[in-house]
């Protein structure tokens, strides 16, 4: 399989890539712009080392506030740090922060446009164990109906660690998705993050495969099996699902007359729908969407979730063919 040069990927399908979670790459990444702009702060709600605030707080806990499990109230104190010139990054798991406080989010923070990060960690199926009540699948949904609001969804270890410099660039609130489970790392430093671009991860004239987070691995592996098959598809990555780039939608719309986007969230409100909105604008094109299918997830392995939902390379591979018989 032919990669996109231009990107520096490591081969998705060696064995040999390490394995780390994004939650961890957001840790690692708060140690070092800590270090390098004082004015970064960081809240939690009682769970700084479940999402890896931890490293921060022992670094500089000076700038750390442990708020308590008290998701609503840690929005309203981001707001007013960010008021006074700090540059809050609050975090907690998804089916909390958004999930508990959108109010707080929607009218503390993006009404007047706090210069606010929010990190969201277990998010996905892949929070596995802790069952289907704490598995956020609906967060992009929520976040993406806000005003003001960018959301990033890194997709691995490294690319989440870029997202995180990116976000303290920006002014005003961004939500950064990161997850629990470790997953192949195949970015690298040198690998491109562009707010507001599509990276084209593999070429392809048969179908656009567009994922964002854990599933642009697995679409990868998916694209060998598909290429070997005689099947030309592409992979983009979208880590941007605000600021879509559609004019690179509107080329691959003009390329290939089938797209499939891939998300680990409910297949309404996230990536998929993003999609479809850019294309039915500026060069509709049929879509075909891999996700949660408007259902709650269930207790079990990260991994094993994942395949049991569908959304794993075996499951983009059979619905790519099968879409393009009905050409």
């Amino acid at each position: 399989m032919e990669l996109n040069q231009g990107m520096h990927l490591l081969d998705p399908l060696s064995p040999d890539l390490i394995h780390e979670s994004t939650r961890e790459g957001f840790g690692k990444a708060l140690l070092e712009l800590g270090n390098i702009n004082k004015n970064v702060v960081v809240l939690t709600a009682d769970l700084a080392e479940s999402v890896r605030a931890h490293y921060f707080a022992k670094k500089y806990p000076e700038r750390f506030f442990q708020c308590g499990v008290a998701e609503q109230n840690m929005a309203c104190v981001s707001s007013g740090l960010a008021y006074e010139g700090k540059i809050p990054f609050m975090t907690s798991f998804g089916i909390f922060s958004p999930g508990r406080n959108w109010e707080q989010i929607r009218t503390a923070i993006c009404y007047g446009e706090a210069n606010v990060k929010i990190v969201s960690s277990h998010t996905g199926v892949t929070v596995g164990e802790d069952g289907a009540t704490h598995q956020a699948l609906e967060d992009i949904a929520i976040m993406r109906s806000l005003p003001k609001m960018r959301i990033f969804v890194p997709c691995d270890y490294e690319q989440t660690k870029k997202a995180v410099f990116e976000a303290a660039k920006i002014e005003g609130p961004v939500y950064i998705r990161c997850g629990r489970e470790k997953m192949p790392v195949f970015t690298t430093e040198k690998t491109p993050f562009e707010p507001g671009k599509i990276s084209v991860y593999k070429d392809g004239d048969d179908v656009t495969i567009f994922a964002c987070g854990s599933m642009v691995h697995e679409s990868l592996l998916a694209a060998d099996i598909l290429e070997r098959e005689g099947i030309s598809a592409a992979v983009l990555n979208v880590y941007d699902l605000v600021e879509i780039d559609q004019s690179c939608i509107e080329k691959y719309a003009k390329k290939c007359s089938l797209f499939v986007t891939v998300e680990e969230h409910q297949i309404k409100g996230g990536l998929g729908s993003a999609i479809c909105e850019v294309a039915s604008e500026i060069q509709p094109v049929r879509v075909k969407r891999i996700g949660m299918r408007m259902e709650f997830g269930e207790t079990g392995r990260g991994l094993e979730l994942l395949k049991h939902f569908g959304l794993c390379f075996e499951n983009i591979v059979r619905t790519v063919k099968e879409e393009l018989k009905r050409k």
